[in-house]
């Protein structure tokens, strides 16, 4: 700013020299003749023009404020003339401190103000307002600071919306990934200082995707949000709780005294989130699985901590889901098994070291064995002969589990012609379809029907089984896969009936030729038992609908004779066979046949 020379004559006017006048408030450049001028100038500009002056003494005042100042603020600019103080009057409690010592700092250092505050206006709405202002010390130790006051709220509001938007989840408002990590290292450092720990719990909904699948986006997103709402009522405000994406949500749980309140409060979580939920026109049950990891006991580091949360939630999982787990260091262990796993079985589909088992389901009323349920095996080079349940979830996740049903499809379609060759015409071999392919648009059962002919199959030599869940969807896709399947001749079972979203409606809405009772039921039969009146119950509500029954797991005689007095069709279990290889199952059969067997 050029100099311009200010000085206070007797009268308590201020004089100016004119060859700097153009940098100088209105109120100074009265002797040079264009005072007018300036002021309706100024009076046009959106913002407020002064001249702050502070006095060796301390004294401040306005020596020229645009008329503005009134219509915002309603303080007339001759007041202000006389006392500063009444326009700091107006800015927000909150932020006169830094105002003032803004002020300071520039009469000190004698470099431009610039200060970002909020104003209370005469109506009692806030607005922000920006100051900046260039400083003059005169010739009497007074600081004089031309400046210039507009708004900037829209700019505040721009940015509160921009920063919400990068560090807030916008379905649930709650703080996504990126602020979480800054929440949990500060609660870390808190952590240190105070000689404490915090608490760490990683949730996942389950079974999420079924809603989603079943009933649309829109009604699972509407259940993330209540979901939201009821985590946040089961944590002290101190708490916090973030969506990292997805059904996944994490929490940090501070200042704890001990173990037993984090236990407290997962057990309230899983408590409110399997009430039910009402969605618009439908109600949706849903449970959660909860990992639980202790800074600084089980890490020092962010990533530690999440990985770890992560460990203890799928250890939930495995463990059946609707529960909490709390983290131990053998799960790093567990985790890293798994991923070698991983990449053992992506190895594996190079050259398939499968088998297929397989284990016969007896028709009860005569002995006589037509049926059999393929069973997937895994010859791993180093630890032999893997269970299914130890790797088709993996193979899920994973997206592998197409190039696996496909080989599985392919050996049991070709084992099915062989035995209806050898044993009998009406033969037929059920496989086990993931819902993941049974999902795929295009997926894996139009592939299948279009083998069949090329291996000289008929479709009912083929059983497909399903579980429960896919029954939910009323999607179109699904509605045609089983059309599509009951066009090409393949029957299809119900897997685990009892154990999932049992309801008469879906049974009458789908094509089900086999209900399976799952073996939870067949354990405890006896004679009435609640587990025999429900299997009672199955069987006659199947007949009704023209379905058949088949009960899984059957070990003893007095299970399989309860059975057949019930009227069950089929059964399957360790009495009559364990699962074996083709071979096996061969010889098994032919010994049976020439026996006369009827177990």
């Amino acid at each position: 700013m050029a100099d311009a020379q200010l000085s206070r004559g007797n009268d308590g006017d201020c004089e100016v020299d004119c060859q700097a006048s153009e940098n100088v408030a209105p109120s100074v450049l009265a002797n040079c003749g264009r005072p007018r001028l300036l002021s309706n100038l100024f009076a046009q500009m959106p913002g407020t023009v002064f001249q702050l002056r502070l006095e060796p003494d301390g004294r401040a005042y306005y020596p020229y404020i645009s008329q503005s100042v009134f219509d915002l603020y309603g303080i007339s600019p001759e007041s202000l003339r006389k006392d500063a103080s009444l326009l700091l009057r107006a800015v927000h409690p909150a932020d006169r401190n830094a105002v003032v010592r803004a002020l300071h700092d520039s009469r000190q250092s004698m470099h431009p103000c610039r200060r970002e505050f909020r104003a209370i206006l005469s109506d009692g709405s806030l607005r922000w307002r920006l100051a900046e202002a260039m400083p003059k010390r005169l010739s009497d130790g007074s600081t004089v600071w031309d400046g210039y006051v507009c708004d900037i709220s829209s700019q505040k509001e721009l940015e509160e919306l921009l920063w919400r938007q990068i560090n807030f989840d916008v379905l649930t408002r709650l703080p996504n990934r990126q602020l979480f990590r800054s929440h949990l290292e500060q609660a870390m450092k808190q952590a240190r200082r105070d000689n404490s720990q915090l608490a760490l719990l990683s949730l996942d909904i389950d079974n999420f995707k079924d809603v989603n699948d079943t009933l649309g986006h829109d009604v699972g997103d509407r259940l993330l949000w209540m979901a939201a709402q009821r985590l946040q009522e089961c944590v002290r405000e101190s708490d916090i709780i973030a969506r990292l994406g997805g059904d996944e949500f994490i929490i940090i749980l501070n200042c704890l005294g001990d173990h037993g309140g984090v236990k407290r409060v997962s057990r309230e979580i899983l408590k409110r989130l399997a009430e039910p939920f009402a969605l618009g026109e439908h109600v949706s049950h849903v449970s959660a699985s909860i990992g639980i990891t202790f800074y600084p006991q089980d890490g020092l580091g962010v990533e530690d901590l999440l990985r770890n949360a992560d460990h203890a939630m799928y250890a939930a999982k495995r463990r059946g889901r609707n529960c909490f787990s709390l983290y131990t260091p053998s799960m790093q262990e567990i985790a890293n098994n798994r991923m070698t796993l991983t990449n053992d079985l992506r190895a594996a589909l190079v050259d398939y070291p499968f088998q297929l088992y397989y284990q016969p389901l007896v028709e009860l009323g005569s002995g006589e064995v037509r049926k059999a349920e393929a069973l997937i095996r895994w010859q791993h080079p180093v630890r032999g002969l893997v269970n299914p349940a130890e790797f088709i979830s993996i193979a899920e996740e994973t997206g592998m589990i197409d190039a696996i049903g496909n080989w599985v499809f392919n050996t049991a379609a070709l084992q099915a012609a062989a035995w209806r060759d050898a044993m009998h015409p009406d033969f037929q071999i059920s496989i086990n379809l993931s819902p993941a392919q049974f999902r795929a648009d295009d997926g894996a059962l139009k592939s299948w029907m279009s083998r069949l002919p090329q291996l000289g199959v008929s479709g009912a030599a083929i059983a497909v089984e399903i579980t429960e869940g896919l029954l939910l969807e009323a999607s179109d896709d699904v509605l045609q896969h089983f059309l599509a399947l009951r066009d090409a001749g393949i029957q299809v079972a119900l897997d685990d009936f009892g154990t999932g979203f049992s309801s008469l409606s879906y049974l009458k809405k789908f094509d089900i030729d086999y209900i399976k009772i799952d073996r939870s039921f067949i354990q405890n039969l006896a004679i009435g038992s609640d587990d025999m009146a429900l299997c009672e119950a199955i069987i006659v509500m199947s007949h009704k609908l023209g379905i058949k029954v088949v009960a899984e797991g059957v070990e003893t005689e007095a299970q399989r004779d309860l059975l057949i007095a019930a009227g069950c069709d089929f059964a399957q279990g360790y009495l009559f066979s364990r699962p074996l290889p083709a071979f096996e199952f061969s010889a098994w059969l032919q010994e049976r046949h020439s026996s006369g067997s009827q177990e």
